[in-house]
C-alpha cells in the first residue's frame, strides 16, 4: 500500500515529467514568416496588423489585427505567445483543421490579453476559419488558457476509500464549487505531472511522491493526444488527469477537513474537503471529478492501473 505523506512546506526535486512541445521548438521547425503593417482609417483610429504565414498554407497570409482597446504591446505579446503559437501548431498537427487543406485560416482578431506578471495568462481571439467545400464560415471564437492537470487523490483509512476536493470561489459561475485539485501549466515546458504534484501541495498542503502518480489521460487513445478537452467550442483547454492513491488514518482526514488552503495572497480562497468516494459523483458538478472517474474507473476495469507499493 502507498503511504500517504503528511503536511509539508517543501517540494523536493521534481524530477522528469511528460512533456508538452515547446513553441520555441515549434518556429524553429515550422519556419513561421511575419511581416508588419498598419492600415490608417483615421487620424486617430489606426488598425495594427500582422501578417505570418504557416507551412500548411503558404501561398495564404494570415492576417492578424489588434481589435479596438488592445494596446501595442500587449498586441505584440499576444502573438509572441505559447498561448498562440501553440494554437496555430494544433491546426498544423495530425489531426489538425487545417492539415489535410479543406480548410483555410484567412484572419485573427485578438480582442482580449490578461497578464499573469509578466506573461500572458488568458487570451481571447476571433479566428475565420473557412470550409473550402462551402465558402462557409467555421465558429471561430476562442478562448485560450494552455494546458491545466488536475489530480484524482484517494485515501484509505479503516476499509473506506475517500477522495480529497477543495472548495473555492468561482466568480464565472457564481458558485462555491468542489473540484479536485487542479492548476495551469506556469511555462513551456509542458511538466504535467510535475505541475499535478506543485498544485497538491498549494491547495491542499500535502507533498505526494511523483513516482505514485498514475496518467488517467495516458490511458486514452494516442489520436487524442491523451488530454481532455471540456469545452472545446470554446476553449482551447486541454487538461491531464492524474490519479494519487495513499493511505491514512482517521487523524489525518480530520485534519484534511476543513483547512483552509491556497495562495492566499493571490486570492485563492480555498478549503479542503474530504469525501467518501462513493459519494463523490453526487456531491461535485466539476466536470474535471467526474472525468477522472470515468477514466478510473475504466482503467480499474480493464486492469490498466498499476499495483499498488508496499
Amino acid at each position: 500500500m502507498t503511504h500517504f505523506l503528511h503536511p509539508s512546506s517543501s517540494l523536493r526535486s521534481l524530477g522528469k515529467g511528460f512533456l508538452f512541445p515547446s513553441s520555441s521548438s515549434f518556429l524553429q521547425s515550422n519556419s513561421i514568416a511575419l511581416r508588419s503593417f498598419s492600415c490608417q482609417m483615421s487620424a486617430d483610429s489606426p488598425i495594427r496588423t500582422q501578417s505570418i504565414t504557416i507551412p500548411c498554407q503558404l501561398d495564404q497570409p494570415i492576417q492578424i489585427l489588434a481589435a479596438p482597446g488592445v494596446s501595442d504591446s500587449d498586441f505584440r505579446n499576444a502573438i509572441d505567445s505559447s498561448l498562440f503559437k501553440q494554437w496555430l501548431m494544433n491546426l498544423q498537427s495530425e489531426s489538425g483543421i487545417l492539415t489535410k487543406g479543406a480548410m483555410s485560416l484567412k484572419r485573427v482578431l485578438i480582442q482580449g490579453v490578461d497578464m499573469f506578471g509578466n506573461k500572458i495568462g488568458f487570451l481571447k481571439f476571433k479566428a475565420d476559419v473557412y470550409d473550402k467545400q462551402t465558402g462557409k464560415k467555421v465558429p471561430g471564437i476562442v478562448f485560450a488558457r494552455g494546458p491545466a492537470v488536475a489530480v484524482l487523490i484517494l485515501l484509505s483509512c479503516e476499509g473506506e476509500t475517500y477522495a480529497v476536493l477543495t472548495e473555492q470561489v468561482r466568480v464565472p459561475v457564481g458558485k462555491l464549487m468542489l473540484e479536485l485539485p487542479a492548476g495551469m501549466l506556469d511555462d513551456d515546458k509542458g511538466d504535467f505531472v510535475g505541475t499535478a504534484v506543485r498544485e497538491v501541495e498549494e491547495e491542499i498542503g500535502i507533498q505526494l511522491r511523483l513516482e505514485d502518480m498514475v496518467d488517467l489521460t495516458g490511458f486514452l487513445d494516442q489520436s487524442t493526444g491523451c488530454r481532455v478537452f471540456p469545452s472545446p467550442g470554446g476553449c482551447d483547454e486541454g487538461i491531464g488527469l492524474f490519479l494519487y492513491r495513499g493511505s491514512a488514518s482517521k487523524e489525518t482526514i480530520a485534519e484534511l477537513q476543513g483547512k483552509e488552503t491556497g495562495l492566499r495572497d493571490h486570492g485563492e480562497l480555498i478549503k479542503v474537503h474530504v469525501v467518501p468516494y462513493e459519494k463523490l459523483w453526487r456531491v461535485t458538478a466539476d466536470a474535471k471529478a467526474l472525468m477522472a472517474i470515468a477514466l478510473y474507473e475504466m482503467a480499474q476495469k480493464e486492469g490498466l492501473l498499476p499495483s499498488l507499493k508496499p
